[in-house]
């Protein structure tokens, strides 16, 4: 049985998710706390597997209980927020800080509240948590000089704190890059313009049309669309209005799928940290393209669904941990270094 601590300041919010969570015969919850500080002895006593955690809560902010617990203690966290405009940059800040996934409050206390938070407590209490600071430092290519080649990176669970850090070694003249994140709808723009603030490049929202260039990176926004890559000579995103792929829209597979068609060989596909499949065939069709590509290695993965996939079908020429992906991407991209070393 998974153990789980529900902590907000809501005793009607704690008894919704109690309910939730003990619908399912894989959890059992062991206790609540209505405040970071009754959380801190409560963690203490009860040794909870995963943690559920309101985002604004008395005595003590619960991002700043996130903090000290990701450094002192790490374990995974599903933080529990508003889906308003506030509330995505509260829970992009503590995805980055290695909360596993956010799950947003319901609006009505209906069949449906939480729909999905049982799934995400499974999958978290397998997840791997490091410490906060633990990761190695990011090394930067010089003089890089863009060769011509797009890079696509698909990513889901754990993937706002892997793209900054991928991100984080890209030059502001880094090669034209797209990117399908899953993500919901109101949290898309809000992570666009964080990573725009935290890295080098220029990063938006993809906009229908866009132009792909080099020192921009284009965010696939969530909900509506899936981001392809269209055109030949000129290549440009394109948002398309279709059914859920893989269960996500925007999907990683659509966006791979046509990049290997508009790219080709002219390409380097990345797939980063997340649950599932989605992404894997795509990769695959882009390496039978003769496009370059990476995984990330289990090690550093938060959950290593997604890139072992891919790698179980032979997607990916090279698999390597986050901290060497981005400088790998750089050096296969460059002007001068043709060759995939």
């Amino acid at each position: 049985m998974i153990k789980v601590l529900v902590i907000d300041d809501s005793a009607t919010m704690r008894a919704l998710i109690r309910a939730t969570l003990e619908r399912s015969n894989k959890i059992t919850v062991v206790g609540e706390a209505g405040d970071p500080l009754e959380a801190r002895a409560a963690i203490k006593a009860l040794n909870p597997d995963v943690v559920t955690l309101d985002v604004e809560m008395p005595n003590m902010n619960g991002l700043d209980f996130l903090e000290r617990l990701m450094r002192l203690r790490p374990m995974p966290v599903i933080m529990v927020s508003t889906l308003t405009s506030r509330g995505a940059d509260a829970t992009l800040l503590a995805l980055e800080l290695g909360a596993f996934d956010c799950v947003a409050k319901p609006s009505t206390a209906g069949a449906a509240a939480f729909d999905g938070l049982a799934d995400k407590v499974i999958a978290a209490a397998g997840a791997r948590v490091r410490a906060r600071g633990e990761t190695a430092e990011r090394g930067h290519v010089s003089g890089f000089a863009p060769g011509g080649r797009i890079v696509a990176i698909g990513s889901s669970t754990g993937g706002v704190e892997a793209l900054i850090t991928l991100l984080s070694s890209f030059p502001e003249n880094c090669p034209p890059t797209v990117i399908t994140q899953h993500m919901p709808a109101t949290f898309t723009r809000s992570f666009a313009d964080r990573l725009d603030r935290l890295t080098a490049p220029k990063v938006t929202e993809a906009a229908d049309g866009d132009i792909l260039a080099p020192g921009r990176v284009y965010l696939a926004p969530g909900g509506a669309t899936h981001l392809e890559v269209t055109g030949s000579s000129t290549l440009r995103c394109r948002l398309v209005a279709s059914d859920l792929v893989n269960g996500h829209r925007p999907s990683v597979d659509v966006l791979f799928d046509s990049v290997a068609r508009s790219a080709k060989a002219a390409a380097i596909g990345v797939i980063l940290t997340g649950m599932g499949r989605d992404g894997a065939q795509g990769l695959l069709r882009m390496r039978e393209a003769g496009a370059a590509t990476l995984g990330q290695n289990e090690a550093t993965s938060v959950v290593y669904g997604m890139p072992k996939a891919a790698m179980e079908i032979g997607a990916v020429q090279r698999q390597l941990p986050l901290e060497r992906l981005g400088p790998q991407i750089l050096t296969l991209a460059d002007a001068a270094m043709r060759e995939f070393a």
